[in-house]
C-alpha cells in the first residue's frame, strides 16, 4: 500500500515540472510496456538512468504477478547522476519492499563509468535515457569496451554531436548472450542519418533488435513529444528464423485520454500490445488465454450491471412520482404537458428494455462455456455477446435520456409553473430525488460501460488477428525483414512500414439520439432567452428608459 501511494505522489510531484522538469520520472503505462514485452522475470535487471527507480518497481508488480518472489528472483542495479533522484529511487524500492545497488553522483555518469562492472553479465536492461544529449567528450569515451559500434558523430568541439546511439551501445554490450533490453528514446533516432545511421546498421545487422514501438505525443508529463520504444534480444542474434526480422509495431493510435494534455495506455491497451509481441514469438496460447479473459468478464459483468440498472429504475420511478400529482394536476396544454409525456414513455421504454437486458445477461452467462483455448469457439463466443453489448451501448442513450428529460419537467415546473409554491410539490423531495438519480446513472452506466467495453477489447484483437497468428495489419503491424529495413536506409521507424491506418467510423455516433438531444438542450435555451428578454425589458420599464 505505502508503495502505491509512493508511486501516486512520485507522478503527481512530475507533473508540476519539479526537480529535473520531471525527467525523474518515467509514466507507468511506458515503463509496464516495457515489463509487457521483455518480460524481466529473473538475474540481473539493470537501469543505467534510473531515475525514481519505476523501472524497478515495474518489475516486481509483473514478478509478483506471476506469483513470484521478486527477492529471490531477480537483483537490482542502477545508475543515477542526481543524487537527489537517487533519493528518490531508494525510497521507492524500500516502500515495495524491494533492494538494489543504485550508484548515484559523478561515479554514476554511464557516459563515462561503470561502476557495477556489468558488461555481458545482465539478463534485463530497462532504461528511459536522456534524449539527444550533445555534451559528451568524444576523448573521454574513446576506445570504451562498451562502444563496439564505435563512435556517432563528432563535432567540432570534440564532443559526441548526439549521445542516442551512445546508448544503444550501451544497452547491447551490458546484456547476456540471452538478455532482453527494453528502451525509450527519441523519435528522431530511429532515422537519423549519416554517423548515426552507421551505427544503426551495425546494430541492426547484429540481429539484436527486435520490436520497435511508435508511442504518440503527450504521454510524458512534462513533455509533449512523441517517442519509441527499442527492443533488443540478443538470444535473436542466433536464431537462424528470427534473427533477420524486425517487428514494427505503430502504437499512435493506441492510446487513452487522461486529460487535455496528457495520454497513456489503459491496462487492456497494455497487454493488448503484448498479445501482439505474443503472436510474434509463437506464443498463440497466451494470445488465445487473453482473448478468453477479456469474454468471461465481459459476460461476469454483464450478469452483475442488473443491480446498478434496478437502482436506477427505482430512481426514476421515485422521482416520476414525487412529481406526477403536480404534473397530472395541470391542462393539458400548459407547458409541462409534452415534456411530461416525453419522460414517462421514457421511462416505459426503460423498464422494458432494462427488462431484456437482464434476460439476455443472464442467458449469456448460462451459456457460457468456460475457459475456451481455440479459436474457432472464442469467434463464436465473441460474437455471440455482440447483442449484450449492443444493448448497453443503446441502454447508456436511453438511460441518458431520461435522466435529461427528467431535469427539464423539473425545471419547467419550477420556472415557469411556480412548481414551489404548489401544495403538490414537494421541492426538497425532488432534490434529493433528483441526486439520488443522477448517482443512480453514474453506477448504471459505468456497469454497462464496463460489459460492452471488454467485449470491444476481444474485438480489437480478433478483428485485427482472426485466425489467431501474426499478420500484418495496415497502419499498425508488420514483420519487417532486413533487406527491407537496409532499402529504407536502416531506418527504424514504424511508420515507413506499417502504412496509415484505415479511418474508422464511430458506431458509437446515432444521428438521430443526437439529433433528440440537441432538440431537448435548444428548447431549453430558447425558453431560457425568452424569460431573459422578458426581464431585460421589464427592467429598462424601471429604469424609464
Amino acid at each position: 500500500m505505502f508503495g502505491r501511494i509512493y508511486e501516486y505522489f512520485l507522478a503527481e510531484f512530475s507533473k508540476q515540472g519539479a526537480h529535473d522538469s520531471g525527467e525523474f520520472f518515467t509514466p507507468p503505462s511506458i515503463v509496464q510496456t516495457i515489463v509487457n514485452v521483455i518480460e524481466p522475470d529473473h538475474g540481473i535487471v539493470f537501469d543505467p538512468a534510473c531515475g525514481s527507480g519505476g523501472m524497478f518497481v515495474q518489475s516486481s508488480h509483473f514478478i509478483a504477478d506471476e506469483g513470484l518472489d521478486t527477492m529471490k528472483r531477480v537483483t537490482f542495479y542502477g545508475h543515477e547522476k542526481n543524487e537527489t533522484t537517487a533519493k528518490l529511487a531508494q525510497i521507492n524500492l524500500a516502500v515495495h519492499g524491494l533492494q538494489g545497488t543504485i550508484r548515484a553522483g559523478n561515479e554514476a555518469i554511464t557516459y563515462y563509468k561503470d561502476p557495477h562492472e556489468l558488461v555481458g553479465k545482465c539478463d534485463f536492461v530497462m532504461a528511459n535515457p536522456p534524449f539527444n544529449v550533445d555534451e559528451v567528450d568524444a576523448e573521454k569515451v574513446k576506445g570504451d569496451k562498451r562502444l563496439p559500434f564505435g563512435l556517432p558523430g563528432v563535432n567540432k568541439g570534440k564532443k559526441i554531436s548526439n549521445a542516442n546511439y551512445l546508448w544503444m551501445s550501451y544497452f547491447h554490450s551490458y546484456l547476456n548472450e540471452k538478455g532482453r533490453a527494453g528502451v525509450v528514446m527519441s523519435s528522431q533516432a530511429s532515422s537519423a542519418g549519416r554517423d548515426e545511421a552507421t551505427v544503426r546498421q551495425k546494430v541492426v545487422e547484429t540481429g539484436a533488435v527486435d520490436v520497435m514501438i511508435d508511442i504518440r505525443g503527450n504521454f510524458f508529463y512534462t513533455r509533449t513529444v512523441p517517442c519509441q520504444l527499442w527492443f533488443f534480444d540478443r538470444a535473436k542474434e542466433k536464431d537462424a528464423v528470427r534473427r533477420d526480422h524486425v517487428l514494427m509495431l505503430d502504437a499512435r493510435q493506441i492510446f487513452r485520454k487522461v486529460s487535455r494534455s496528457v495520454c497513456d495506455f489503459s491496462p487492456e491497451q497494455q497487454k493488448n500490445i503484448a498479445a501482439i509481441v505474443w503472436l510474434y514469438r509463437g506464443q498463440q496460447d497466451r494470445f488465445l488465454k487473453l482473448v478468453d479473459s477479456y469474454l468471461a468478464q465481459a459476460v461476469e459483468l454483464g450478469a452483475k450491471a442488473q443491480k446498478p440498472l434496478d437502482g436506477y429504475e427505482e430512481a426514476l420511478g421515485k422521482l416520476v412520482d414525487l412529481m406526477e400529482p403536480h404534473a397530472k394536476a395541470k391542462r393539458k396544454d400548459d407547458p409541462l404537458a409534452d415534456p411530461w409525456d416525453e419522460l414517462t414513455s421514457a421511462q416505459a421504454t426503460l423498464t422494458a428494455d432494462i427488462e431484456a437486458f437482464g434476460k439476455e445477461a443472464a442467458a449469456r452467462a448460462k451459456a457460457w462455456p468456460g475457459a475456451v483455448r481455440h479459436n474457432t469457439g472464442l469467434n463464436a463466443a465473441r460474437a455471440a455477446l455482440h447483442p449484450l453489448a449492443d444493448r448497453c451501448r443503446d441502454l447508456t442513450r436511453q438511460i441518458d435520456l431520461a435522466v435529461k428529460l427528467s431535469g427539464r419537467a423539473i425545471d419547467i415546473a419550477v420556472k415557469e409553473l411556480s412548481a414551489r409554491d404548489a401544495d403538490a410539490w414537494n421541492n426538497a423531495g425532488v432534490n434529493r430525488a433528483r441526486k439520488v438519480l443522477d448517482e443512480a446513472r453514474a453506477a448504471a452506466v459505468e456497469a454497462l460501460r464496463q460489459t460492452r467495453y471488454f467485449v470491444k477489447q476481444a474485438d480489437w484483437l480478433q478483428e485485427r488477428f482472426p485466425d489467431a497468428v501474426l499478420c500484418d495489419v495496415e497502419g499498425l503491424v508488420k514483420r519487417v525483414g532486413r533487406a527491407a529495413i537496409k532499402a529504407h536506409d536502416w531506418s527504424l521507424t514504424p511508420g515507413r512500414y506499417v502504412g496509415v491506418a484505415p479511418e474508422e467510423a464511430d458506431e458509437d455516433f446515432d444521428f438521430e439520439e443526437t439529433l433528440s438531444a440537441i432538440h431537448i438542450d435548444l428548447k431549453g435555451l430558447n425558453e431560457e432567452a425568452v424569460e431573459l428578454a422578458a426581464r431585460i425589458a421589464r427592467n429598462f420599464e424601471e429604469l424609464g428608459a
